[in-house]
């Protein structure tokens, strides 16, 4: 018998270090011969943490939500021949992967993470072998190009251009580089792939390197993802050692090797000038472009510049061809594509389905609908550089064209899925306060117009919103998304302007009915009792920090709406639904 445990990040939060703890000791205690394993994040983050149970004829058996002292129970049933079934998991949530196409993720949550020969015993490093022994530079990039693969840390460029531009570019000296800063709120894609896959991100941009000239690569990978980065140093420690890094691989002439640098937590630095110039050693600020990165990149030579998602469909492509990767997907946009499901959603996680699918296909079919059975309102897409997408065009096609149509972008490939009690005006507060901090400061369209706008939303929400806010709002929007350096800048109105389209109302009745319609915004609500409804029980009194509720035992209670500080303990410690928001 062999005990696997989930180990990503995100089963680590939800104590997969003290399952896996537990189970070992329990082992020793009782004298039993059984390993104890450890695998990525198969996706399904709401799950966490899973174990996976191999018996010694092979059979796999998937138990859910773990704790210290079931995985006790767990391993005495597995050992009578038993299946612990209260912990099973269910045949709805089993089916969720079922629903998908994984190629970025087609290991993650399936091998170890730590060791390279669970890597190659599923065909790694096979595709690396196969360029340099059987493919020419020039071929790679049309096997590349054939396939359709785009760029999937948010601009959806084509691939191959960027690598035949790098491959054309003069100079003997080449980096290959992958933007791994992923800053978004709500998205980590990247931070899975490379915690459950290292070994395909190094392939990928082996494969990427052999295609350009290239002989030196760096992941520049943001620090808050210390995991990532472990298992990533040790991936390249091991890749080293058995050859597929470092000088003649595969006994050719094909130099290559790879390090890590620490981000400093900077959302501009997913910008690739900023990027190389943080890199550099500089502030992580936008450069003019022209000249690309392709022609002047890290250290003024030419460069490639991809995400971790990008490299992880590489080897996949080159084992199993282009043709195969093209078959999948719309007309404009091939393949796969990773989302992060958050927010008001009942099975939260990673998920990957073709292109093509609807957003409907990914809430409902494999996210399993909103949490507690409330009405589906939006999702933002394409993170604070993205845009709300309302309910009523649930069954657009997520691709790059169908996407962009809506006012959203693809992005990185964050789904943050809101319900009726999101207040959309404040939802787009948020994202605005997120890049008006993140702005680097270079250019004064950002700078200044991201401070103005966040100053009117702020306005709005606190209910002091004035007649000409919104003309306001879209004026600086437009005047920002034009003028600005870089991308941030540039797309960084996009949450205000699809609110405003899509939810004008709400804007409208802040301003001038000083009414949240979604009962958040802290100064457009007050706490009442339906004295019908209340029984007298006394807890919303007894839980108030500020003494603002009176009433006697069995008597309807009232609230002082001076006194009122709109914490919400009253809601939640009333049992019979009394306390409401008007």
């Amino acid at each position: 018998m062999r005990i696997v445990v989930g180990k990503g990040s995100c089963g680590i939060a939800a104590g997969a270090n003290k399952v896996s703890d537990s189970a070992l000791e329990y082992i020793r205690s009782k004298g039993l011969d059984i390993e104890v394993g450890v695998t990525g994040c198969i996706g399904m983050c709401y799950l966490e943490p899973i174990v996976d149970v191999f018996s010694d004829d092979g059979t796999k058996t998937t138990y859910v939500e773990v704790n210290a002292e079931n995985i006790k129970e767990i391993i005495d049933c597995e050992l009578e021949g038993k299946r612990c079934d209260k912990y099973i998991i269910s045949e709805e949530d089993a089916e969720i992967l079922s629903k998908q196409t994984r190629i970025a993720l087609r290991n993650c949550g399936i091998i170890d993470p730590e060791n390279i020969e669970a890597y190659m015993a599923k065909g790694g490093y096979t595709a690396i072998e196969k360029c340099i022994k059987d493919m020419t530079p020039e071929e790679v990039i049309d096997e590349i190009k054939v396939s359709g693969l785009a760029g999937r840390g948010g601009a959806g460029f084509p691939t191959w251009f960027k690598w035949n531009a790098a491959r054309n570019s003069k100079g003997n000296k080449k980096y290959t580089i992958c933007n791994a800063d992923e800053g978004d709120p709500g998205a980590f894609m990247d931070r899975a792939v490379i915690e459950g896959d290292p070994h395909t991100l190094i392939e990928g941009m082996l494969v990427g390197a052999y295609a350009m000239g290239s002989d030196e690569g760096v992941v520049y990978v943001r620090a808050e993802y210390p995991l990532a980065i472990v298992r990533l140093t040790n991936a390249i420690e091991q890749a080293r050692a058995k050859g597929f890094l470092g000088k003649n691989i595969f006994g050719s002439s094909f130099n290559f090797d790879l390090r890590i640098k620490a981000g400093a937590g900077a959302f501009v630095c997913g910008e690739e000038t900023a990027l190389i110039a943080s890199l550099e050693g500089e502030r992580g600020m936008p450069r003019l472009k022209p000249p690309f990165p392709a022609e002047k990149g890290f250290w003024q030579k030419p460069s490639n510049i991809n995400n971790v998602e990008t490299y992880a469909n590489v080897p996949w492509i080159i084992v199993n061809g282009g043709k195969t990767y093209s078959a999948m997907g719309t007309e404009n946009s091939k393949g796969t594509k990773v989302f992060a499901l958050t927010g008001k959603i009942r099975k939260g996680g990673l998920v990957e389905i073709p292109m093509g699918a609807k957003i409907k296909d990914v809430i409902y079919g494999v996210g399993g609908g909103i949490k507690n059975d409330k009405a589906f309102k939006a999702v933002q897409m394409g993170g604070p550089s993205g845009g709300c997408i309302p309910a009523e065009l649930i069954d657009t096609i997520i691709d790059y064209k169908s996407l962009a149509a809506t006012g959203a972008i693809m992005g990185s490939g964050g789904m943050v899925v809101m319900d009726e009690t999101t207040c959309m005006v404040d939802m787009a507060r948020f994202f605005l306060d997120f890049t008006c901090k993140e702005s680097c400061g270079k250019c004064a369209p950002c700078r200044l117009g991201t401070k103005r706008m966040l100053e009117i939303l702020t306005r709005i929400t606190d209910g002091k919103g004035k007649d000409g806010d919104i003309e306001l709002l879209e004026h600086l929007a437009n005047q920002i998304k034009n003028a600005s350096l870089c991308g941030l800048g540039q797309t960084a109105p996009n949450p205000v302007l699809t609110t405003l389209k899509y939810f004008r109302n709400e804007y409208e009745d802040h301003i001038y009915n000083h009414k949240c319609t979604a009962h958040q915004c802290a100064n457009l609500i007050t706490y009442d009792i339906d004295a019908e409804a209340c029984r007298g029980c006394t807890l919303c009194a007894r839980n108030c920090p500020v003494n603002a509720i009176t009433g006697a035992v069995k008597q309807a209670h009232v609230i002082d709406t001076d006194k009122c500080i709109k914490c919400g303990k009253c809601i939640t410690s009333c049992k019979f639904d009394a306390v409401k928001k008007i």
